[in-house]
């Protein structure tokens, strides 16, 4: 018990020799601590001011608004164009846009995952870096079906894929989904166009077959469409035609004009759809026509002086009349003396370089905008009293 005792007094007296040993290793890491710390706000205090960051390059990754539609055969899918690309040399840049497409089973459901699309779809084809870069607002893809009589009903799944400069593929877009008719209307044959002075004329040949080779054709009508110089096409009826002639009305002449033909099909759901372009025919309407032969004028004639009285031409583009005199009426027409120097743009012209008892015959020709001069007038006379 003693023993003990002894052992317990002596431990006290180690852990007391101890205690300040452990006080002072707490005090030295507290400074370094302190000291650390000054340091560090010191280094940072007197460090230099970077400059900012350049800001992250946001280029869009995918789009969601992939639509299309059939044309004949094709099936034209369409979606807005990036509105901002990264530069050349960034991998961020969009070096292509994949086109992807999965045939299912019209019957098939409707809801599919990105992942199970990506295993059964097939990469059909691409938009090009040169395409991406010279597109306007919307981006074209055209896929190009085969049909034949045996084609069974399909419904087609389509989605895009951005691809960068590091050939990373982006998410896919939206499905478009669209059941294609294989009985479309093949294009229109042989279009001719007849020009005259008020109207173009377009004729066309019906199509013989729909794009399956199959007939009877499946025929609602006609579009016609027109572009004036450089601008784009636009559809000219608001109805499908029946008939195989169209008649243009609204035209300038002088303007370059190009036509187009589509047939038009029921397609699948009970929607109108076109087939292909017909070929193309452009013209340049030239005016070759003169007016019409002007009314005989009227004449009042008063001492010194003899009035013409024209009645105006109905056509829209005379430019004025000229007005014929003679005092012999056997001498032919083409010889008789023009008295109006600029064209006469008025309906009433007054000759003064007449002698009173003497009489005098008038005609009166028409001229357009063209140039284009009518046949002369019958002939007047009148005797200056």
């Amino acid at each position: 018990m003693i023993a003990g005792d002894g052992r317990q007094a002596a431990g006290n007296d180690d852990l007391a020799r101890r205690r300040p040993s452990l006080a002072a290793c707490a005090l030295r890491l507290a400074a370094c601590a302190l000291l650390l710390t000054a340091h560090g706000l010191l280094l940072a205090s007197c460090g230099k001011r970077r400059p900012p960051l350049p800001p992250i390059e946001r280029v869009p990754q995918r789009t969601d608004a992939l639509a299309g539609y059939q044309r004949g055969n094709q099936i034209i899918l369409t979606w807005p164009a990036p509105s901002r690309n990264a530069p050349d040399q960034s991998v961020l840049s969009i070096r292509r846009i994949d086109v992807y497409r999965l045939a299912e089973s019209p019957a098939a459901p409707l809801a599919l995952t990105e992942e199970q699309f990506a295993a059964r779809s097939t990469l059909i084809g691409s938009v090009s870096y040169a395409e991406i870069q010279a597109a306007g607002p919307t981006l074209t893809y055209i896929d190009q079906l085969e049909f034949n009589p045996a084609s069974q009903p399909a419904r087609l799944r389509y989605a895009v894929r951005y691809v960068n400069a590091a050939n990373q593929r982006a998410a896919f877009s939206n499905f478009f989904l669209i059941e294609p008719s294989p009985r479309i209307a093949r294009p229109p044959a042989n279009l001719q166009i007849d020009e005259a002075e008020d109207r173009l004329t377009l004729r066309w040949q019906p199509p013989d077959a729909n794009v399956d080779a199959s007939t009877p054709v499946n025929l609602l009508g006609y579009n016609v469409y027109r572009a004036a110089s450089d601008k784009g096409f636009v559809k000219l009826n608001d109805q499908p035609l029946a008939a195989t002639q169209y008649a243009d009305r609204n035209f300038t002449f002088g303007q370059t004009y190009s036509y187009l033909v589509r047939a038009v099909s029921l397609g699948t759901g009970g929607s109108q759809t076109e087939s292909l372009d017909s070929e193309i025919k452009t013209v340049q309407p030239r005016d070759l026509y003169p007016p019409s032969k002007p009314v005989e004028p009227r004449l009042g004639a008063v001492p010194g002086r003899i009035s013409i009285f024209i009645t105006a031409n109905p056509e829209r583009d005379v430019a004025g009349y000229n007005i014929y005199r003679s005092a012999d009426p056997d001498l032919p027409l083409e010889r008789w003396t023009r008295i109006n120097g600029a064209l006469v743009t008025r309906t009433t012209f007054e000759d003064s370089s007449v002698e009173s008892g003497k009489k005098y015959y008038y005609y009166v020709t028409a001229v357009d905008t063209a140039g284009n001069t009518s046949a002369p007038s019958d002939v007047v006379s009148e005797t200056v009293p």
